[in-house]
Order: structure tokens, then C-alpha cells, then sequence
């Protein structure tokens, strides 16, 4: 039986890594009927609340109480969320290091453009320090791409990173910076003021405890009084994702092409919301073939006609996340 789940699975990945023949759809249901009854955490929610067919979506804290796995297999890496002082963390173990790295890579390029010339640079002490971050594991395969010499992780050595951005601005090199709200709020006041158009930012989000959380709109006013011509954007991920997004010129997190997010009604999770109407935030995600892809978070948003979507807040009483967003409008 573990043989051919092994075999079944193989043949799903193949199938999501090929660039010229891709079917979401056709993909999501074979994985959803792999999951529903090979995974035993979906399977046991889904017989509670759903007929067979119906596709439903795991709570997102199920990974903090429980092993989330399709199959059974040993755990190549464990990727751990960050998180706020004393909080539970989401644990998410990992069958394939390099599928997630290839998943993240891909979907970066296409956005950003190839890694070659690109110099990334990552602001990321707090997911550093605590180890086990799925945020670094992805930055950290991107610097392995990149052909800068200067590209890598700064810390808190506020001083040589500026050296490093104004030495790339002179060198015309493009540059590229993650970075963690706090962090990058530090690093603006220390930065000063600068025209560079050269720059990047894209901001993670979370103040982990460090002061007041920011709306995504005050943190990027802040940061582009600092960073003058400096493109600021955001990605949207974590730990219990191996898909990510980006934030477009108009607003919008653009998602890759294993990502799908349908927005479900508040108080009915079986409910499927109008396109532009907010409600909660699901994601299926082909990334998390080997645990599980169909996940229902604790994020209000909405989805365009092409399957952007924005992120407005939060669900009230959910736990504080590392990518936390004070509630917007919601209209």
C-alpha cells in the first residue's frame, strides 16, 4: 500500500513540475481523492463534516496539534512558524526539500526575472535566530542562484548592508532585499533617505512583539519615504505553504501557477463567496502534495476574475501570526 502511494504521489508531482501540460483543476481533484484517504488528519476532519466528494479545508492550526502527512514517510526537514513570544508553533514536516526549493524558485524568476545578475539580499534576524524557517530555506536557495558575490543574509550589520545597496546602486547592479517588518522599519531609520531606483523591498511582514503592528499601506509609506524610487512589495506565505505570492503594481497578490485561494463565507466554511465579496482566505496548494493542499486559514480577503486576491485582516479570535495584518477595509 505505501508502495503505491509512493508511486501514485510521483506521478501527481510530475505531472505539477511540467511546465507544458498543466491542469489545476484536473490536478487539485486527484490530489484532494489522494489526500481524502491517505491522510489520516483529512481524512478524520473531512468524514466529520462532508459527503465524500465534497472538497473541504483543514484549519490551519491542525498543524500546530498534529502531524500533517499523506502517507506515511520520515521526515527529510521540519519547517517551524516563527511566531510571537510564548505562542504554540505550526510544524510542517518535509518529504522533499527540493521540491518546495524548486517550487519557490520557479515562481520567483517568473516574477522577478532570472537570478543571474539579481543580487539578493535577506533582513531576517528574527526567522535566523529561531532556525527552522521555511522563509529562510526558500531566501536561502535564491542567494545560492545568484551570481552576486555580496548576495547573502545581513542581520542586524546595518552598516554593511547599506554599503552593500549603495556599492550595487554605483555598479548599477539590481538588487533585491527580503525583509521582516521590524527589521526593515530599523533599518529605514538608520538608512536615512536615498533615491534607488535600483532597489527592491519585499517585505514579509510581522512586527514579532517589537511594536505596534502596521497595515500594509503605513508600512509601505514609511519605507518609500526612506527608499525613494524603490519598488516595495510583499509576499504572501508560510510555514504551512510551499506555494507563495507576490503583490502586483495594482494591489493584488499574484499567486503561482500551484496556488489557487477560494474565499469561503465567514460563518459557513462550505460556502464559496461571490468573487469580490471578503471572507475567509482558503488556499489549495499543490505544493503540499505530501501533507496537505486544501488548507483554510485565518485570513479575510477576496479574489479578482483572474484569481488575484488581497488579504484585508483578520478572523477575530484567531492566534497572532508572524504575517499578521491589522483589519482594513473590508467593504
Amino acid at each position: 500500500m505505501a508502495k503505491d502511494i509512493e508511486l501514485l504521489t510521483n506521478e501527481i508531482r510530475k505531472k505539477i513540475i511540467a511546465s507544458d501540460v498543466f491542469d489545476f483543476e484536473k490536478i487539485s481533484r486527484q490530489v484532494f481523492e489522494l489526500q481524502r484517504t491517505h491522510n489520516l488528519v483529512f481524512k478524520t476532519f473531512a468524514d466529520q463534516i462532508q459527503k465524500k466528494d465534497e472538497v473541504v479545508y483543514l484549519p490551519i492550526s491542525t498543524f500546530k496539534s498534529h502531524e500533517v502527512k499523506t502517507g506515511i514517510w520520515e521526515t527529510s526537514q521540519l519547517f517551524k512558524s516563527s511566531g510571537t513570544t510564548g505562542s504554540i508553533s505550526s510544524v510542517h514536516h518535509v518529504k522533499h526539500l527540493d521540491f518546495y526549493q524548486m517550487l519557490s524558485l520557479n515562481h520567483f524568476q517568473k516574477v522577478f526575472g532570472a537570478l543571474d545578475n539579481i543580487c539578493i539580499l535577506a533582513l531576517l534576524p528574527h526567522y535566523l535566530e529561531r532556525g527552522e524557517s521555511s522563509l529562510v530555506a526558500m531566501v536561502n536557495h535564491l542567494i545560492n542562484h545568484s551570481s552576486i558575490a555580496t548576495s547573502g543574509f545581513y542581520l542586524y550589520d546595518f552598516e554593511k548592508l547599506q554599503k552593500t545597496i549603495f556599492q550595487n546602486k554605483a555598479q548599477n547592479i539590481p538588487t533585491i532585499l527580503f525583509g521582516v517588518t521590524y527589521a526593515l522599519l530599523e533599518f529605514a531609520n538608520f538608512f536615512g533617505k536615498e533615491m534607488l531606483d535600483h532597489l527592491t523591498i519585499i517585505e514579509t511582514g510581522g512586527m514579532k512583539g517589537r511594536g505596534k503592528e502596521l497595515t500594509r499601506n503605513e508600512l509601505h509609506e514609511i519605507l518609500n519615504q526612506h527608499f525613494e524610487k524603490a519598488i516595495i512589495t510583499s509576499e504572501y506565505g508560510m510555514t504551512e505553504m510551499f506555494s507563495q505570492a507576490y503583490l502586483d503594481k495594482e494591489g493584488w497578490f499574484v499567486p503561482g501557477k500551484t496556488l489557487k485561494i477560494i474565499i469561503t463565507e465567514i460563518n459557513d466554511p462550505l460556502s464559496e463567496e461571490k468573487i469580490g465579496k471578503t471572507g475567509r482566505v482558503n488556499l489549495i496548494d499543490l505544493g503540499n502534495l505530501d501533507t496537505c493542499a486544501f488548507i483554510s486559514t485565518d485570513d479575510l480577503g477576496r479574489v479578482d476574475e483572474s484569481g488575484r486576491f488581497q488579504i484585508l485582516g483578520r478572523l477575530d479570535h484567531s492566534d497572532l501570526r508572524g504575517c499578521n495584518l491589522m483589519v482594513q477595509d473590508l467593504a
